[in-house]
């Protein structure tokens, strides 16, 4: 409703932050085979920058404002990238045999 605070707790939307400054920020995203990383919000744009892994899975929040408003699935390719515009409220799910790991970079605005 208008007027209301979002109280979720979010997580950060990877595990490591490597670097910042004024125009970005790099992370990096770590996550074994078989689990589930926090709820995040995606307040600026990003590039997924994959590194290894073998599946992942993107399970969005009722209100994310992504334009992957459902439960996807995806196989991952070393050297893939991404551009995500942001809004995605949403975990990452490893739901492959293999731990997973990306560089993300967030494009400050």
């Amino acid at each position: 409703m208008a007027g209301e605070s979002d109280e979720r707790a979010f997580g950060d939307i990877a595990n490591k932050l490597l670097f910042e400054n004024e125009r970005v920020r790099i992370w990096e995203m770590r996550l074994e085979a078989g689990t589930t990383g926090p709820v995040h919000k995606h307040d600026c744009d990003h590039v997924l920058i994959q590194i290894s892994g073998d599946r992942m899975a993107v399970v969005p929040e009722p209100d994310s404002q992504s334009e992957y408003k459902d439960y996807m699935e995806a196989d991952v390719f070393p050297g893939n990238y991404f551009f995500v515009e942001k809004g995605g409220i949403e975990a990452a799910r490893n739901v492959g045999k293999e731990d997973f790991h990306e560089i993300v970079v967030e494009l400050k605005e």
